[in-house]
């Protein structure tokens, strides 16, 4: 059962860090500011899940920590980047 779960964690962290590739040529040659920001929200949870991996792998707590203050900060982020998008402005007088 260990090698199983030492097979898949190596390959699904391939897998994550192609997506994360992927995401991050898209966030440097996207069209339009949108596809720039769909990149970058992918890219902090391909980001969030390689953490996730690493942690099952490694049998460590530390990273799911890691994990979830990433999770956190990405979610405001993308809040921020959505009113900015919309409205021309984060913080409304």
């Amino acid at each position: 059962m260990n090698y199983l779960i030492s097979w898949s964690t190596t390959f699904a962290l391939g897998c994550f860090v192609l997506s994360l590739t992927f995401a991050a040529l898209r966030m440097l040659k996207g069209p339009t500011a949108a596809d720039r920001v769909l990149a970058l929200d992918t890219m902090y949870i391909n980001g969030m899940l390689i953490l996730l991996v690493l942690g099952l792998q490694f049998n460590s707590s530390l990273y799911f920590d890691i994990a979830l203050l990433i999770s956190l900060f990405g979610f405001v982020g993308s809040v921020a980047m959505a009113k900015f998008l919309l409205r021309g402005e984060v913080i409304e007088p």
